[in-house]
């Protein structure tokens, strides 16, 4: 039987769904437009056609697309039992890709995993992985959450095997951004700050010295400090990705008009696909994708708030903070804020796991959005 209570609970979860997917299909409509714009001269020049990136972005979107459907209507609990399984595969897939035929070189680095026709990024999977297991163990543990064996050293062990493989790759960015989701967690849950700001400490030193132990690393540390210094090596691509934005001026040059995406910018449709929206939208533009991007991160923090337990919170939590310390670290790069790192803008950049595992977390918030008004009745 269909009461007002129901017709109202539906009608209410409609419009919670409305409120969320709105900014992301723009934005994942933006991307597939300006993924066009930024790939097709390397397109013509590596594959002979000026759609071949545009093609794969469109199926990428419809993927995820159907992911998102599907995580919206699967109950967010059901991923309490597979919090260790997920996190167990995580961990074998990462391992993969420095140790089987099946992994993948470009750029200097082993970050996919090729299955069959399709590159897959195990890093974009670990993450979420990471979120479900520290969203289950958190809730299990919250009447003990401030004792060191329990709720602080387990959590940081299984951070730190991730951090090591993906450091292997390397993959230093994707590395930070599991830590730094790690230490938010930890912290709404609930730790002890004399842990975490311990662990602050140990990770500025391993940090350093991943920096001065590499040169890659250290090379684009002194970029970022002055890249024009280094204009024809390290600091290249700061030094063109701001020419891109201060090309744009207010209005853009215009959606195919840009100059740096010509072989100035290295791969524009993925890392620096920001700087190309910065020359061909202009200020406009970019203001617009963040407004975009804030209305999702905001979204996500009412969704947690709103959680009908802790597991839901902790997990809107998880998935709310990956994303914006990814757009934040994006943007950070791409307007000489931050080092440079090699990572994707969530829904622009061209990449098939970024996408469709991004497009899940939002369908698993809007689970956890329309079952928590649910659990209170509409109060």
């Amino acid at each position: 039987m269909i009461t007002t209570r129901t017709v109202s609970a539906r009608a209410y979860a409609a419009g919670q769904d409305v409120q969320l997917l709105f900014p992301v299909l723009f934005l994942v409509g933006i991307g597939i437009v300006m993924v066009y714009s930024a790939s097709s001269a390397l397109a013509v020049k590596r594959f002979g056609s000026d759609y071949y990136f545009l093609k794969k972005q469109a199926v990428f979107a419809l993927v995820g697309i159907c992911t998102l459907i599907v995580c919206r209507h699967v109950p967010y609990t059901a991923f309490r039992p597979l919090a260790y399984p997920l996190l167990v595969l995580s961990v074998a897939l990462l391992g993969l890709v420095l140790l089987s035929p099946f992994g993948v070189t470009a750029g200097g680095s082993s970050r996919w995993l090729r299955l069959g026709p399709v590159n897959f990024q195990p890093s974009e999977f670990a993450r979420l992985a990471l979120i479900v297991y520290l969203a289950y163990s958190m809730e299990r543990k919250a009447d003990k959450i401030r004792e060191f064996s329990i709720g602080f050293l387990p959590h940081v062990a299984v951070l730190g095997l991730m951090a090591a493989l993906m450091l292997k790759q390397p993959d230093f960015g994707s590395a930070a951004i599991l830590a730094g989701l790690t230490w938010l967690m930890m912290f709404i849950g609930g730790v002890r700050l004399t842990y975490l700001m311990s662990t602050c400490v140990l990770l500025g030193i391993g940090a350093a010295y991943a920096i001065t132990h590499a040169g890659y690393r250290t090379r684009r540390l002194m970029s970022f400090l002055d890249p024009w210094q280094y204009s024809s090596d390290a600091g290249y691509q700061i030094v063109h990705s701001l020419m891109a934005f201060g090309s744009g001026g207010w209005w853009g040059a215009g959606i195919g008009k840009g100059v740096q995406k010509l072989f100035y910018l290295p791969e524009p449709h993925t890392d620096f696909i920001f700087s190309v929206i910065g020359e061909e939208l202009g200020v406009a533009g970019v203001l617009l994708i963040i407004l975009l991007y804030v209305l999702i991160v905001w979204k996500g923090i009412r969704i947690a708030r709103n959680a009908p337990d802790l597991f839901g919170c902790y997990l809107a939590v998880g998935l709310t903070a990956a994303l914006a310390l990814q757009i934040c670290i994006n943007m950070g790069v791409t307007l000489g804020l931050l080092p440079t790192k090699g990572l994707t803008l969530p829904f622009l950049s061209y990449g098939g796991t970024s996408l469709v595992l991004n497009m899940a977390a939002i369908g698993i918030l809007m689970n956890i959005a329309a079952s928590g008004k649910t659990a209170r009745g509409l109060a």
